[in-house]
């Protein structure tokens, strides 16, 4: 199943440049002083249990900048004589670690593959750090990643020597860089397109699997294993966040992760799952009854969904604000529910944000950022305003509506009882209008009910 679902996919894009890493250092460094010092650290290992470690992964930031993924590793940009000079500290060459744990890069390597102007082991990263920020006023460093950093920095600030007394050297201020990392990788270049586009080919072929392996009695965990299994085998470095499988009234439950119980014939499961690829995510949501044919209930709330889900997308254009697909999508929702008699107010009244009905049924926002996070960086709202749409952007388009009949605070119509919908897509937004990244993953009622249960043709 697996071998026949690659032939699906396109050609793998090739890695970002050297040179676009060293252009976007430059966009980077065009915002600072030349008595600034920027320091990047990456994050330190999670420990799973005891001496067990999850699998790394470093910080966003620093793949934006350089394209380096190894731990133990300290990011500097300072300038020197007429330009800016980016250096990296990274774990020194050790063979007996290296057999246990896999190849090291080096400072050679970091150097000859990477865009880094110089690098030293990351053992000699006081000395080295001590002196360079000697001569900075201000240090861009983000706090409570790297604890030894953080003591280097704060003694640098608080140092009081002779040599500042008499010629006023050393930095006197400490900013946190994200806010200006957040809005250079706010709009995606065509590099990182690719990278996105390609995780969600991935991700969407893993979901058709999925909709292709359901039946009755199947688990949450055995669908869950068919996408991430095919993540796999598709090359991607596995989720972008943790699966959320759930079938019946696990389906109302936002962000479900247990993930353990059988699907009933009568039940809609709703899959929540993304692929990462080279450090880019993707996140798609679909829901599907694993009957493979809606009754007329849940064709009901699905179609409401589908059509909020359309409104939105639609909304997704150049100079529109970035609010304005939430307020697309929540308009259908209101319209919907009211048309089926759950909701007996008014469109107005039920959009009320304090005493609207529709937030009994859809208490989430339709959108956020993604890139080389989910959750990807950049303000919604600066200086309280939401932001204005532009090309590059991406961000996801996923109204829901969920039924809870465990909830104590709703009555829920027995009729759509523990019915959970929830359909997300990836956008680009383009001056040509929208760009679903994960077209290719089924989402009419009609191409569902064709391939629910049905292996690959």
């Amino acid at each position: 199943m697996f071998a026949e679902a690659l032939t699906r996919l396109p050609q793998r894009p090739d890695p970002t440049t050297v040179e676009e890493y060293i252009e976007r250092q430059t966009r980077l460094t065009n915002q600072f002083r030349q008595d600034d010092v920027f320091i990047l650290a990456s994050p330190p290992h999670a420990v799973h249990s005891n001496d067990v470690e999850y699998p790394y992964r470093t910080s966003s930031d620093l793949i934006y900048l350089t394209g380096w993924t190894e731990p133990e590793s300290v990011f500097v940009m300072r300038y020197v004589g007429e330009a800016w000079v980016s250096t990296l500290f990274v774990q020194p060459k050790d063979t007996l670690k290296e057999i246990w744990e896999g190849r090291r890069p080096g400072v050679e390597g970091a150097t000859s593959e990477f865009a880094v102007g110089e690098a030293y082991n990351n053992d000699e990263l006081e000395d080295q750090l001590s002196k360079w920020l000697t001569d900075a006023r201000r240090v861009f460093h983000r706090g409570g990643v790297h604890a030894g950093l953080d003591r280097l920095v704060e003694s640098a600030v608080r140092r009081r020597d002779r040599a500042r007394q008499h010629f006023g050297t050393g930095p006197v201020a400490v900013e946190d860089p994200s806010g200006i990392l957040a809005e250079l990788r706010l709009r995606k270049s065509s590099s990182e397109i690719e990278q996105m586009v390609f995780s969600s080919k991935v991700a969407s072929i893993a979901h058709e699997l999925a909709m292709r392996h359901s039946r009755s009695g199947i688990t949450e965990y055995q669908l869950q294993s068919v996408i991430e299994g095919f993540f796999s085998y598709a090359g991607a470095s596995g989720w972008s966040y943790p699966s959320i499988v759930g079938c019946g009234e696990n389906a109302t439950i936002l962000h479900y992760t247990t993930n353990q119980d059988v699907c009933g014939d009568d039940e809609v499961i709703l899959i929540d799952a993304g692929a990462e690829f080279r450090g880019y995510a993707s996140d798609i949501t679909r829901s599907w009854p694993i009957s493979g044919k809606f009754t007329d209930a849940q064709r009901e709330i699905y179609q409401i969904v589908l059509d909020a889900q359309i409104a939105a997308i639609e909304a997704c254009q150049v100079g529109n604000l970035y609010t304005a697909p939430h307020d697309a999508a929540r308009i259908v929702l209101a319209e919907g529910l009211i048309r089926l008699g759950v909701i007996s107010q008014s469109v107005e009244e039920a959009l009320d944000m304090e005493h609207g009905d529709l937030k009994k049924w859809y208490m989430h926002n339709t959108s956020h950022w993604i890139g080389l996070d989910v959750h990807d960086a950049g303000v919604y709202k600066p200086g309280g305003t939401p932001r204005v749409l532009e090309p590059g952007m991406c961000l996801t388009v996923e109204p829901g509506l969920y039924f809870g009949a465990w909830r104590p605070d709703v009555d829920c119509p027995e009729r759509y009882a523990n019915i959970g919908i929830r359909i997300e897509d990836d956008v680009l937004i383009t001056a040509d209008g929208p760009v679903v990244l994960t077209a290719d993953c089924p989402k009419t009622i009609e191409d569902i009910e064709r391939i629910v249960g049905h292996d690959l043709e």
